[in-house]
């Protein structure tokens, strides 16, 4: 293994671009425990679907815009700065109800799987 990956995604003009405006960071950076999207939605775009995880929580971060995350029956409002976390097994979905690209990352990582964190899992060098 080595010790580190490292990729350009572009610009967010340029992953807005991407198929579905998404650029999946999993198999880019060789991730083992964890998946990461860097996300784009156009005004007025709202996930044609809900979905829910089995296994993965996932964590959507708000980097710029304004929109909906709807959890369950709950809708939130979320804009620059919102982290809005959601269990497994409940519905979700997300919209973008701004005046602009509503720019957000969403990390998947296996519910209950995290034991250590920050300095519980670090040694100064």
């Amino acid at each position: 293994m080595t010790e580190y990956t490292n990729i350009d995604l572009g610009t967010f003009a340029e992953i807005a671009k991407l198929e579905n405006g998404k650029a999946f960071l999993h198999d880019a950076l060789n991730l083992t425990s964890c998946e990461i999207s860097v996300n784009i939605a156009p005004k007025g775009f709202k996930v044609p679907f809900n979905h829910k995880h089995k296994q993965n929580e996932e964590v959507y971060i708000v980097l710029k815009g304004s929109g909906i995350i709807t959890v369950g029956d709950k809708k939130i409002n979320v804009k620059e700065g919102s982290a809005v976390r959601v269990a497994t097994g409940v519905a979700r979905t997300i919209e973008n109800t701004g005046d602009s690209e509503l720019h957000f990352i969403c990390v998947q990582a296996k519910e209950g799987s995290l034991t250590q964190f920050a300095f519980g899992d670090a040694e100064l060098c």
